[in-house]
């Protein structure tokens, strides 16, 4: 590519922009924002500066896209806010939060008000309406209900080396911190999953799961060892 062809590219991407910005889309920095030819976004969304948007995808209304975000062949609804995250062929719904460093890979689906947290990973996957998972969770292959609470360090394990299983997670469940669901399992209405569990078999409504073994205490067990560490 010539340097004559990059400001032509450079010219035809500004004057998109401009057209989404006369349509009531805000910028940032509108010189930064790197927006395909189709994309649709409704008005009063904001996009920051580094954003890349591609594809058949469609944005709604009064969005929030933050910086260093790429989206593409996506649907988003109205009222989202998304900080700092990839969305690739996915659908969400309206009044969610999206990240920072989250990752949405192909058809996984988000419903209204859910919460998809930092360094949260989808992958053909759903959320039902009002569904969280704040933080450093592995969601592949599950359906997950409406109002279910996902803790910190939760794995849905959907692969043994050569199939891929899908999980069921229903409405209203809680699931503790560093849980492993090893799929195929199915968690019920109301069940909670208690922390450091391994699940590998289903959960019955409103029960309460615990897989975990007991733990030992040995007193002076450091000392007896010689590996004290030495006072300088």
């Amino acid at each position: 590519m010539t340097y004559q062809e990059y400001e032509k590219l450079e010219q035809e991407r500004l004057e998109r922009n401009i057209k989404y910005l006369e349509n009531g889309v805000n910028f940032i920095d509108i010189r930064s924002a790197y927006i395909e030819e189709g994309v649709k976004i409704g008005k009063g969304t904001t996009i920051y500066p580094c954003v890349v948007i591609e594809g058949n995808t469609v944005i709604g209304e009064n969005n929030l896209v933050g910086q260093n975000s790429k989206i593409r062949d996506s649907i988003i609804g109205d009222d989202n806010k998304i900080e700092s995250s990839v969305i690739l062929e996915s659908e969400i719904g309206n009044g969610n939060t999206v990240g920072p460093f989250a990752y949405m890979r192909p058809n996984s689906k988000i419903g209204n008000e859910c919460k998809v947290g930092d360094f949260v990973e989808i992958k053909n996957s759903s959320f039902g309406n009002g569904t969280k998972a704040s933080h450093l969770t592995y969601v592949g292959d599950s359906d997950v209900g409406d109002k279910v609470n996902l803790g910190c360090g939760v794995v849905f394990v959907n692969y043994d080396g050569s199939k891929k299983y899908r999980s069921v997670v229903e409405d209203n469940s809680f699931v503790g911190c560093n849980v492993n669901l090893v799929s195929p399992v199915h968690v019920g209405k109301g069940a909670y999953v208690a922390a450091g569990s391994t699940i590998t078999e289903d959960v019955p409504d409103g029960a309460l799961y615990v897989a975990r073994g007991r733990g030992v205490i040995k007193e002076g067990w450091v000392e007896k060892k010689g590996i004290l560490k030495k006072k300088k």
